[in-house]
């Protein structure tokens, strides 16, 4: 089913601020290198839960991060209330999940070019499969 107009705009919304929240959150915390974007936000139907979709660059150290943005959730609720209380009444519960697209391109770029060949080399194909 397609998300509604409502959906698209609170989406837009949480995604705009919550990128700005993440990115400053980072470089204050002393993470000046890296960059946080959030790539996609879907809210269901409902408007009770988002799931957000967080790239991070460069990736070493990703799955870490994302463990520190899911253990201040509400924190970082809460920072997102106070700038959309204006826009939604209430803000939807947040999931936070990582964006491996960008890798998974990589990949299929080095695969492409030749670099890596999933026909000699068998263990590659592990390293792509989704989960």
């Amino acid at each position: 089913m397609e998300e509604t107009q409502r959906q698209k705009k609170i989406a837009g919304i949480i995604q705009k601020d919550l990128a700005d929240i993440l990115q400053r959150a980072a470089t204050d915390g002393g993470l000046k290198g890296t960059l946080i974007s959030v790539s996609k936000v879907s809210v269901t139907v409902d408007l009770s839960l988002a799931k957000v979709y967080v790239s991070i660059f460069p990736n070493k150290g990703a799955k870490e991060l994302l463990e520190g943005i899911k253990e201040n959730q509400v924190a970082i609720r809460y920072e997102l209330a106070q700038r959309t209380k204006h826009q939604l009444r209430r803000v939807p519960e947040l999931n936070f999940y990582l964006d491996d697209s960008l890798e998974y391109i990589e990949g299929i770029e080095k695969s492409l070019k030749g670099e890596e060949n999933p026909i000699e080399n068998r263990d590659l194909l592990d390293k792509r499969k989704k989960s």
